[in-house]
């Protein structure tokens, strides 16, 4: 399990303790990240939520831009996440190792970048953010799941990408804004249950890790770590730790 620890550059993330938006705040706080456990760093600076602002490119680079380099100077994984292209074209050039392709690599640019530049990429299931998409979570999940996986990944193999560079992400972090917690638990208990079946595609798993642990959410962190995933995107690599050996004693 390699935790990458969660790094927001921009002011509007719901987690605020994991905002910096100084190149000496990133940098500080990437330190702590590792010194808690970590092994990389997911580093953003467009938050996806209702909440959040939608930017320009000029923008969210000047939100990435010194942070990069000052973060990517540690020796350590560095992943970008970013739907945008042209950004991660640059956080490339400027040190990132790993792409976060939050766009599920739907865009023609991305897969060229990701082909061309052969770093690992985070490849998201996504299957739309209407609540009339998702009428599929009433069901088995991965029923879903599975395919757009199988489809994608020929997809992305046919356009020069390396079955070794991805790592699967089943979506779980994504979803609608109005989507009540009750149905996404159910959502996500379903997923991590049945994880291993994503092991068909034998290639790692990524999971975006909870940060809160009331209603619900510690029980689905302890059942991701009884499991077993590969690599976890989370805020606070200690309290993710900290769990995975209270099971481990049990």
């Amino acid at each position: 399990m390699k935790l990458h620890g969660v790094i927001n550059a921009s002011h509007d993330s719901l987690a605020e303790f994991s905002i910096a938006l100084t190149v000496d705040e990133a940098l500080s706080r990437a330190k702590e990240l590792i010194q808690q456990g970590g092994v990389g760093i997911d580093l953003g600076a467009a938050g996806s939520t209702q909440y959040a602002d939608r930017v320009n490119t000029d923008e969210e680079w000047g939100r990435l831009e010194g942070k990069i380099e000052a973060i990517s100077a540690l020796g350590i994984e560095l992943s970008i996440d970013t739907w945008n292209p042209e950004i991660m074209e640059r956080a490339l050039d400027a040190g990132a190792n790993f792409m976060n392709a939050s766009d599920g690599l739907q865009n023609p640019s991305m897969i060229d970048l990701a082909a061309d530049r052969e770093v690992p990429v985070v490849l998201p299931f996504l299957n739309g953010n209407d609540p009339k998409s998702l009428e599929f979570i009433s069901g088995d999940p991965l029923e879903t799941i599975l395919p757009w996986f199988e489809k994608t990944l020929e997809k992305l193999e046919k356009s020069g990408i390396k079955k070794s560079q991805l790592i699967l992400d089943p979506g779980t972090g994504f979803g609608p804004a109005d989507w009540a917690w009750e149905e996404r638990f159910k959502f996500q208990e379903r997923i991590y249950r049945n994880l291993d079946r994503l092991r068909v595609f034998e290639l790692p798993i990524y999971i975006a890790l909870p940060w809160k642990m009331e209603d619900g959410r510690r029980e689905l962190l302890d059942i991701l770590l009884e499991v077993g995933f590969d690599y976890g995107r989370t805020h606070v690599p200690k309290q993710v730790l900290d769990a995975s050996r209270e099971i481990l004693e049990k």
